[in-house]
């Protein structure tokens, strides 16, 4: 169905079919491949039954007119399928689509039915009806169309989205009038909502409570609609520069959406005021800029009351907005000319360049640089410069870019003292890393102002292959400590990392149970944050103490219970060298504080093995059972007294720690015993 010839011959014969088909057949056929061709975007079953239920002009949706799927795939004469994942419907071939789309002719004006039927659906009573209820805040909601309110308006959201599409492409003189009838009470109108909920426009949106100033000419605008933009500035009272509900004017929304010929339109008035700022402060010459509408830039730079280097709300120019998305030709515009500052900073301190490079926009990059008056070293208030930005993103064509110049600093750190080197190490970015690495002027250990170098980031954040390229150079030290005494290995155990741990256990010069100045080792920090596979790798170590007392006197065991990790406890106990009831500095044991915690898993593991005393004595003379009672812990109490080996005069300790605080259920379960003395009941 690939050759023009062949694909012609193949749509005479479907038209053939589907016309030769007895009165509502054919036209309900021809209608449906009409709009399955034409669609903004694939309609699921009911948008298109709803659609080819809409009688054109009228005030009414009548349910009787919407033709069952059945009905439809039938009229259709097999032409037309529905995708079971999507429940869309569509051609069987994507080529006929193609051939119907280049041949409009075939369906007797498709666009401006498509906006007649979308537009009288919208006019409707039942559609209209929606419009009446209360608002209300759309902030935080995902969107209107998925609420259940309009579900029995299926076709609600896409009339809403694209009746002015198919508007501008051919606006018929119904289309026209029903246009201007939806304007009559446009503020109110649900589809005023649903258009500005939907997609880019969303985050205009997000903060407004209701749809105030959104007029018709504002709508018009939007679309590009020019025939009827056109007669809307002529009417009486009409103000050109009106704000709508997200702050932007006419003029800003078609400037926004690429619209030349409404622009035009819209800057031939005398009162307009071609420099006034919409949503986040930005003009429409900003909003031209940012979405790359070189012919609107154009437009408004051919007038000499528009500033070219207005700032939006963050201090981004629009040459700054060009910049950051890669839109070369519209930079090149702004570029060229000597009222435009290339360099200006927005409120963070990032210049042009600096937002190009971070977004790897080679080709805008490459222009700035090209510019004389252009600092390629500048940092913003993070001190964080083009390159770094580059780097921390894995930009590496831009990296390259830059390091050609001699004034920029390959070692130049941010506030955090982090270079562009140490960046790319932390974020994993291996070509980058080896082009700065390439240098002779650059430090590959040289650390942040937490004292970790690109080694301990990269093993923290489990970059191995980064790793790998570090530790094959001889000026990186892989056992230096950062300001807290922790290790490379440290930090890549504390956050679980056992292919980093690996690698470095490999080597000969990492000490693997190298304490921090807290005491705690590798060890501790794996145990402590339930690091299963990582304690394994280090406990086969034989240099490793599994039992080194850290911070508090505490061992990777207690850390370990005492953050419920029983898997990680199950390793450290298979070792004949843990001491399953070694206390910490306040005498309380690993099973003293799950107790106190409450971790009845933990205390489990604990009581089944002979070495642990349930009634072990901390530094105050409080048991477990104590701990327990202490804090209303009334299931590890009762896992407590369902014991024989409590001694007795103990449990006294317990009834006055839970009698103290008021756990009522404690005390009766200790009562229950009948060990309670008399003067407590």
């Amino acid at each position: 169905m690939t050759d023009g010839l062949e694909l012609g011959g193949a749509c005479s014969q479907i038209f053939g079919r589907v016309e030769a088909q007895e009165g509502e057949k054919s036209r309900l056929g021809m209608t449906a491949l009409m709009w399955i061709s034409y669609s903004e975007r694939p309609l699921n079953v009911d948008e298109l039954c709803h659609a080819l239920g809409v009688k054109i002009g009228s005030a009414d949706l009548d349910g009787d007119n919407v033709p069952s799927i059945g009905t439809l795939l039938t009229s259709c004469q097999g032409f037309v399928s529905v995708d079971k994942d999507t429940s869309t419907v569509r051609l069987i071939h994507p080529t006929l689509r193609e051939y119907l789309r280049a041949h409009p002719e075939l369906f007797d004006r498709p666009h401006a039915t498509m906006a007649e039927t979308c537009l009288s659906y919208l006019n409707s009573h039942q559609v209209k009806a929606l419009s009446t209820g209360p608002s209300g805040n759309l902030h935080g909601r995902s969107s209107l169309r998925y609420s259940s309110r309009y579900s029995g308006t299926p076709f609600l959201e896409y009339s809403s989205l694209y009746w002015g599409t198919h508007a501008k492409i051919d606006l018929s003189n119904c289309a026209k009038r029903l246009a201007l009838e939806l304007f009559d009470d446009y503020n109110n109108h649900i589809s005023t909502r649903l258009l500005l909920d939907a997609g880019k426009w969303r985050s205009c949106f997000r903060s407004i409570d209701r749809c105030s100033g959104f007029s018709g000419l504002h709508s018009a605008s939007f679309f590009g609609i020019a025939e009827i933009v056109a007669g809307l500035v002529e009417a009486e009272g009409c103000d050109i520069n009106q704000t709508d509900c997200t702050g932007n004017t006419p003029l800003v929304w078609a400037a926004s959406n690429g619209h030349e010929e409404v622009v035009e339109i819209l800057l031939g008035r005398d009162d307009v005021d071609p420099d006034k700022q919409g949503n986040r402060e930005r003009t429409p010459l900003w909003s031209a800029a940012y979405y790359g509408h070189e012919g609107v830039l154009k437009t408004l730079l051919s007038r000499k009351d528009v500033k070219p280097d207005t700032p939006n709300i963050d201090g981004q120019t629009p040459l700054w907005a060009a910049a950051a998305h890669g839109q070369q030709r519209v930079s090149g515009i702004l570029l060229g000319r000597d009222d435009v500052y290339p360099d200006l900073p927005d409120n963070y301190g990032r210049t042009p360049l600096s937002v190009a490079a971070e977004n790897g926009c080679e080709g805008v990059t490459q222009m700035l640089l090209g510019r004389g008056d252009v600092n390629p070293d500048i940092p913003d208030e993070d001190g964080v410069t083009p390159l770094h930005h580059a780097a921390q993103k894995g930009h590496e064509r831009v990296v390259e870019i830059l390091l050609r110049r001699d004034d920029v600093d390959p070692e130049k750190a941010s506030i955090q003292n982090r270079t562009p080197l140490w960046s790319a190490a932390s974020y994993g970015h291996e070509t980058v890393l080896k082009i700065l690495l390439g240098r002779n002027d650059v430090n590959p250990d040289a650390p942040d102002i937490n004292g970790r170098t690109p080694l301990w980031a990269a093993a923290a954040d489990g970059r191995e292959r980064v790793v790998k390229i570090l530790l094959g150079r001889d000026d990186v030290y892989p056992d230096l400590p950062d300001n807290y005494g922790r290790t490379p290995l440290s930090g890549a155990a504390e956050n679980g990392r056992d292919g980093t741990a690996q690698i470095l256990l490999g080597r000969g010069d990492v000490a693997p149970d190298k304490p921090d100045d807290d005491g705690g080792t590798p060890l501790h920090h794996a145990a402590q944050k339930g690091h299963e596979g990582v304690v394994e790798i280090l406990l086969k170590r034989g240099e490793v103490g599994p039992d080194k007392r850290g911070i508090y006197d505490r061992t990777p065991l207690w850390s370990a219970a005492y953050h419920g990790h029983e898997r990680v406890m199950k390793v450290l106990l298979r070792w004949n060298d843990v001491d399953p009831d070694a206390p910490d500095i306040n005498g309380r044991t690993p099973l003293w504080q799950a107790t106190a915690d409450g971790r009845e898993r933990v205390m489990k593991i604990l009581l089944g093995r002979n070495d642990v005393d349930p009634d072990k004595l901390d530094k105050y003379g409080r048991t477990p059972l104590a701990g327990a009672a202490e804090d209303g812990r009334e299931g590890a109490v009762k896992m407590l007294l369902a014991r024989d080996d409590l001694d007795p005069s103990k449990l006294n300790i317990a009834l006055h720690c839970a009698f103290r605080n008021g756990h009522s259920g404690v005390v009766e379960m200790l009562r229950a015993r009948d060990m309670a003395p008399a003067c407590l009941i």
